[in-house]
């Protein structure tokens, strides 16, 4: 494959590319050398008496019935297989039976016809056709209006315009002009486009809407954080394009959506390449911005375009994700974010995550080498799959966050979601890792003194709880986790899971069953950082003999991975439970027991190991408690409306009897604000933070302003107002 050298480019035709030497304007000179015949200026033809005078392109009418008009970039902008009219001012008037113009679109070094980077579009005596296609619409003294289509697998990207005017004389082209450049994006109001999807109210959720939500939490008490998406912000599209110019996507992939989503789950990461984002998960961010300080990808994007192409540091999965969504939805395909609780990772596709106990019952740190997210977020895009049976068309899993390689690089997908639901793991990308994600059981091992292991415990419902979206046209969550899998228990569900194990998972007849005749829920209230809370166990005896139930509490805290930190808590008890009852016992867990020690997004986990020497039966479950951040209040002072000054006030206070330092707040609202960021070098205990900032609303409509602090002692607080932003002579 003739990989060509990737060319779009920035508001001054390539200036914003890393190498220089591959943007459009640089590669004049070489286009010019290869078309030496066509240079522009020369001598017009005197007998012709024709010549350009102007081109219009008509960007504003044209982008509003391409669904582009949100973008603000004041070149023309369209979809694929969609026409759009430009106007040619001409010395005279256009003669279409005589003279013989062609309109030129070309991205690249080396414009090629048959590879799609070199389209000629003819009107008048010579009339024909290429991939793209055009038409008079109508002359006018001595002007023409041009109707022009790109083809429906068009390259994805900013295309070079030209006009020539072809005579007995030769050809004379216009002088290259970036304000005339036209950028072409994927097309999903169209049938023949890839990504095509039929209900509007899907295309305004997946492709047009600029803010959405993030689900975090645990499986049992979901939260959520807002998000910037800003695809439509200035500066993003191109910071888009010099993605792929940067990670030298070939030029021929960009027009296939299956392609453009499995190279932008990679580009996304700095492994292997200089991808956007910088992953960290060590805790230490002093080098960059923590993953939970950022509010939306365009400070992102546009941070990665001005430093000519450096990594950003620092990303998380729900970063990954984000700006992922941003790239995926700016270049014009459906996505969303989707968000995975309790998601099996390293496990290398086996279906088993290993929690390994000691003699006690209690968690070997050493020994656990797998974990389960609490949550994990990735992406879901949607396109027909040209190379899969039509049944596996539809939502695709992409995602960026670095776990394993795949033909080489750190990504995931694109998979199909129906075929992850039917256990068809046999087709392209990945689907076994996605497999494994939802699927995994946790093996629960106890180790002796010796490093002798045995399996005490199989759960193999604990992975893939619950798998959310955002709604549609709404602030609450979508469950999907049907979408994924069948119910538990279903003879779909065994006939999923043997057709994964014919296509290569490892079988698990050989693993031990869940224990029968005893049972154990773990619970917890909601519970703020901060504050003491009680641990509930109910130990349930299913059989007809009465028992003892010897319990065995670790209390870990742990990062949002499931990777532990340190522990704060054991605790044993013993339960005398008659048959078929149920008895509770309530643990105490006091802050200043998990205070000390806690990380990141302040996850506590609970591993509960349960044995009865009566019945010689024994299992364990595992729990994860979210600690809830203090509060963050946002409140709008006056009424919003387009072009006036609008107040807003952001107070926090310090719950806690420890000082915190060098904290960040941000503001970011697209349509509202540009990213916003102020310090605070401490806030004492008890202290109070109040700010105020004068916005100025540019849309109408319903608008997200995000709020964020963080600080080394202190993540994920934020919170979000939606304003409803009228005209100005609205009352």
């Amino acid at each position: 494959m003739d990989n060509d050298d990737p060319c779009h480019s920035g508001p001054e035709g390539g200036r914003i590319l890393v190498d220089t030497s591959n943007s459009a304007e640089c590669n004049l000179v070489e286009f010019q050398t290869i078309f030496h015949d066509w240079m522009p200026g020369g001598t017009p033809d005197e007998a012709a008496g024709l010549s350009v005078v102007s081109v219009d392109m008509h960007a504003n009418e044209n982008k509003k019935g391409h669904n582009t008009n949100k973008y603000k970039n004041t070149n023309l902008i369209v979809r694929r297989n969609q026409e759009f009219t430009i106007s040619i001012k001409l010395s005279r008037p256009f003669n279409e039976h005589q003279d013989n113009v062609q309109v030129e679109f070309l991205i690249g070094t080396k414009p090629d016809v048959n590879k799609g980077t070199y389209n000629i579009v003819s009107i008048g005596k010579e009339k024909r056709d290429g991939r793209w296609k055009g038409r008079v619409v109508n002359t006018q003294d001595n002007e023409v209006a041009v109707g022009i289509t790109p083809d429906s697998s068009c390259i994805v990207g900013r295309f070079r315009t030209f006009v020539v005017v072809v005579s007995d004389m030769g050809k004379q082209r216009t002088e290259r002009n970036p304000d005339t450049d036209v950028y072409v994006l994927f097309n999903p109001w169209d049938p023949a486009d890839q990504v095509y999807m039929e209900k509007d109210e899907d295309r305004q959720e997946y492709v047009l809407n600029d803010v959405g939500i993030i689900y975090n939490g645990d499986y049992d008490n979901v939260t959520s954080r807002s998000w910037n998406y800003g695809q439509f912000e200035q500066g993003v599209l191109d910071a888009c394009l010099l993605v792929m110019d940067v990670g030298k996507v070939p030029l021929v992939f960009r027009g296939n959506a299956t392609q453009v989503a499995r190279q932008a789950a990679a580009l996304m990461n700095v492994q292997n390449d200089n991808g956007v984002l910088v992953g960290n998960w060590s805790s230490d961010y002093s080098d960059g911005t923590a993953p939970t300080a950022w509010t939306g990808s365009p400070e992102i994007l546009l941070k990665y375009a001005r430093k000519g192409g450096t990594p950003v540091c620092f990303a998380q999965c729900w970063v990954f994700a984000g700006v992922l969504n941003t790239f995926v939805r700016c270049l014009g395909m459906p996505v969303r974010v989707i968000t995975n609780y309790c998601s099996a990772h390293d496990n290398t596709g086996n279906l088993m995550t290993d929690i390994v106990l000691d003699e006690a019952g209690r968690v070997n740190k050493g020994k656990t080498k797998d974990s389960v997210w609490n949550y994990h977020c990735w992406n879901e895009v949607y396109m027909k799959r040209l190379d899969l049976p039509p049944q596996y068309s539809g939502w695709q899993v992409i995602d960026s966050t670095p776990q394993e390689t795949s033909d080489g690089l750190y990504r995931c997908g694109p998979t199909s979601v129906n075929a992850i639901k039917e256990g068809e793991i046999s087709y392209q990308f990945d689907a076994r890792f996605v497999f494994a994600e939802l699927n995994s059981d946790v093996i629960y091992y106890q180790s002796d003194k010796y490093g002798k292991r045995k399996v005490i415990y199989v759960d193999p419902t604990y992975v893939g709880k619950l798998v959310l979206t955002k709604k549609l046209n709404s602030s609450e969550y979508e469950d999907i986790t049907s979408n994924y899998k069948y119910p538990e228990g279903t003879l779909e569900e065994r006939e999923a899971m043997d057709l994964a194990e014919s296509r290569g998972v490892p079988t698990r007849n050989n693993l031990a069953p869940a224990a029968s005749g005893l049972d154990i829920e773990v619970q917890a209230d909601v519970v703020k950082m901060g504050d003491n809370f009680k641990l509930t166990m109910n130990l349930k005896n299913l059989t007809t003999k009465k028992c003892t139930i010897h319990t065995t509490l670790t209390g870990c805290v742990v990062y949002y991975t499931g990777v532990i930190s340190s522990f704060f808590k054991f605790d044993n008890d013993e339960v005398t439970v008659e048959s078929l009852q149920t008895e509770t016992l309530k643990i105490d867990v006091r802050a200043m027991e998990y205070m000390p020690y806690l990380v990141e997004q302040s996850n506590l986990m609970f591993v509960v190991y349960g044995r009865t020497d009566d019945l010689e039966v024994s299992l364990s479950k595992m729990k994860v408690v979210t600690l809830l951040p203090p509060d963050l209040t946002l409140r709008v002072i006056g009424t919003p409306q387009v072009g006036k000054d609008l107040m807003i006030s952001v107070e926090f206070l310090n719950p806690f009897n420890y000082i915190l330092e060098n904290v960040q707040l941000r503001l970011d609202g697209p349509d509202l604000i540009q990213t916003k960021m102020k310090t605070y070098r401490q806030i004492f205990p008890g202290g109070t933070i109040k700010y105020k900032e004068s916005i100025i609303p540019k849309a109408l409509g319903k608008k997200t302003l995000m709020a964020c602090l963080d600080c080394n002692t202190l993540r994920q607080v934020n919170n979000e107002v939606v304003i409803e932003v009228l005209n100005a002579t609205d009352n």
